[in-house]
């Protein structure tokens, strides 16, 4: 969009409000597939600004689209909205050792965090892979999860309460433990539209049974079970509810001891049958590399995976000392020899568990080395299915990428049967968006019928939200376009994330399409960075050109 509808901002917003295209090129393209230049970018100056920027959007109808690090996959801050850069709201205050707890704000780093609460001898145990650069308002925005929700769960259950700004600039904590600020216009509404759900719909309708990790739709069963709380509805709203400024999250002891195994073996169909029995033995983490992930990390060098390996699971254990993780080892050695391994390598001091680690990271930059021929574009990377479902999930997935002649690489979170697929795709080969379509739409359909989620940890975004309708049937989405309505009457939060509107598509511009509209050469060369690198952290550390004094060029 390079002729924005002429936004000015609020007379009180004190930020920086930036609308030239060089400021909003840079905002055009996240971790994911998705290019869309924004009409305007807004970093408000603290969490007070926020409401300011609420208030306008209510009364403008201007769209707002809440982003941190950039690092989500779905696009989800990638639309043709008004970016708000919470990025500056990064304080952390000091750690609570008696609660367990912290405060920090929406742009405080995962890593940040935990790193705050390591140094007195407690942490945050949801640790997605993007954790050293995502933003803890991202996380609890999308329900992000990672390796170690094998044992500790999703961010949901994590959050005791949550800073929110409304759709019409109120602002409240919303917290566990304190009473819901029942005199703000949208908590009431949402308070009766859950309400009108609790007596009118049946909750098994509004979850995936028997799928681990879910970060698709609203929250709505969540909160509405015993125990479920407002907090639990708005974690994973992805910014369509309200816009997070400030998180308190739980925290938990340092783990004293740790080891990790790893195992190959013959079947796909063992290890995903050995990856639920090692969650049983006390897993911490169970990972799986396929077949296709091992044939492209050995074109890095050799990996000492037997060639006739089908696929590795990397399982780690903790303990509160080394006897404790002595006797879950064993019990996951003993798990993993019953289901087959054909060879078993395990590791306990910190270095040697480091070197069993590094095979999982071993793709991704020489994935980003097979350009400009092969793009790895991740459009179908977040599927979770039962675990039974698993081997059938990978094996359909593979099929569909063969059919469409599309090689691809899958890894992920075996113990939560939940996958993670980089298709590679040649954009220089006639009729390439027509596959990527083909074989979106088939996993889809696959995905549907296993009876699973198209979103484990990533979130719904624009590039899910048009598809919906393939794994939630039509009263789960009636509920949530509820629960959208009773808090964004106006439609300014976030439109067309999660909640698709009349003809959305997954995707429309890609940021690998040869012929998609060139970028200004500044934009181009910095966002490129950002994608050799893998730190999309830089667009919140380096304030990706919208730092300075003028409010709007």
């Amino acid at each position: 969009m390079d002729r924005p509808p002429p936004y000015a901002p609020p007379s009180d917003f004190r930020g920086v409000f930036r609308t030239d295209r060089l400021a909003r090129t840079l905002y055009a393209e996240g971790a994911g597939i998705a290019r869309c230049v924004p009409a305007a970018v807004a970093v408000p100056a603290d969490a007070d600004d926020v409401p300011a920027l609420a208030r306008w959007a209510k009364r403008t109808g201007a769209p707002l689209m809440p982003r941190g690090s950039g690092s989500g996959m779905a696009a989800g801050a990638v639309g043709p909205g008004i970016v708000v850069d919470l990025s500056r709201l990064r304080h952390i205050a000091p750690i609570d050792t008696d609660g367990r707890r912290v405060r920090a704000g929406a742009g405080a780093l995962r890593g940040e965090i935990d790193a705050a609460a390591r140094a007195v001898g407690l942490r945050f145990p949801v640790d997605p892979s993007s954790g050293a650069f995502c933003t803890i308002g991202g996380m609890v925005g999308a329900n992000a999860a990672g390796a170690r929700t094998l044992r500790f769960g999703a961010t949901r259950p994590w959050v005791l309460g949550l800073r929110c700004v409304f759709d019409d600039g109120h602002e409240a904590w919303v917290h566990r433990e304190r009473p819901l600020p029942r005199d703000v216009p949208a908590v009431t509404r949402l308070l009766r539209a859950t309400d009108e759900v609790r007596q009118g719909v049946d909750p098994s309708r509004l979850v995936h049974t028997g799928v681990r990790k879910e970060s698709s739709g609203y929250g709505v069963a969540a909160m509405l079970a015993p125990g479920g709380h407002l907090v639990d509805l708005l974690v994973g709203s992805e910014g369509t509810l309200a816009l997070f400024t400030e998180v308190e999250l739980a925290l938990i002891p340092v783990a004293e001891a740790t080891a990790t195994v790893l195992a190959t073996f013959r079947t796909l169909e063992a290890a995903t049958v050995c990856a639920s029995a090692t969650r049983e033995a006390g897993a911490t983490a169970c990972e799986l590399l396929d077949r296709t992930f091992l044939d492209v990390a050995a074109t890095g060098g050799p990996t000492g995976i037997p060639a006739d390996a089908e696929a590795v699971l990397l399982i780690e254990v903790e303990g509160a000392s080394g006897e404790d993780v002595g006797g879950l080892l064993d019990a996951v050695i003993d798990r993993c020899r019953s289901h087959g391994a054909l060879a078993l390598h395990q590791a306990s001091e910190p270095d040697a568990e480091h070197r069993l680690w590094a095979l999982r990271h071993a793709a991704s930059p020489i994935l980003a080395r097979l350009a400009p021929r092969l793009r790895s574009m991740q459009f179908i990377e977040d599927g979770c299915v039962p675990p039974e479902q698993f081997p059938a999930y990978v094996r359909g997935v593979r099929a569909a990428l063969s059919r469409f002649g599309m090689p691809g690489v899958i890894f992920g979170h075996a113990g939560d049967a939940h996958a993670h697929v980089n298709p590679l795709v040649d954009t220089s080969a006639a009729g390439w968006r027509d596959r990527v379509h083909g074989v979106l739409a088939e996993v889809s359909d696959l995905t549907a019928s296993l009876g699973g989620t198209l979103a484990g940890e990533h979130g719904d975004g624009r590039l899910r939200a048009p598809l919906l309708h393939r794994v939630w049937g039509l009263e789960a989405r009636s509920v949530f376009a509820h629960v959208k309505e009773a808090a964004d009457p106006s439609g300014v939060l976030n439109p067309g994330c999660k909640i698709a509107r009349p003809h959305d598509e997954p995707f429309t511009t890609l940021r690998h399409d040869p012929e998609a509209p060139p970028l200004p050469a500044e934009a181009e060369r910095v966002l490129r960075d950002i994608e050799q690198r893998r730190d999309w952290g830089r667009f919140r550390l380096a304030g990706v050109g919208v730092d300075g004094e003028q409010r709007q060029r």
